[in-house]
């Protein structure tokens, strides 16, 4: 599965679970680290940690197993590393306040690169 297919995946599995605020960032031109990264919103801890728990369930389905999720234990703000997807998933507030989409969005150039999912 490729990368592009993989994050099209992680966002179904998202919207499946009423994930808020669905943003795909193309980090490829920024990083070695991850081609994708996926930033969402839950409504609670609870969700949050469902949103996750969807997600790396339908990877596995598709053959594609997590590299590791961590912050689980509080669900304020869980990373799903997925390798070339890398799926944050937080509450509104904690994703106001560290505000990855303009951190990852800006090029060289200044351009922005988020697409909204």
């Amino acid at each position: 599965m490729n990368s592009e297919a993989l994050t099209d995946l992680v966002i179904e599995a998202l919207e499946d679970v009423k994930a808020q605020d669905i943003v795909r960032l193309d980090v490829r031109d920024a990083t070695t680290v991850t081609d994708y990264m996926v930033v969402a919103s839950g409504t609670s801890n609870r969700h949050v940690k469902a949103l996750v728990d969807n997600v790396a369930e339908k990877a596995r389905e598709a053959g594609h197993r997590p590299i590791g999720i961590e912050g689980e234990e509080g669900g304020e703000w869980v990373l799903l590393d997925l390798q070339d997807t890398l799926v944050h998933v937080m509450l509104p507030a904690v994703r106001e306040f560290y505000n990855l989409e303009k951190l990852w969005s800006i090029s060289p150039l200044g351009d922005a690169t988020a697409t909204e999912a």
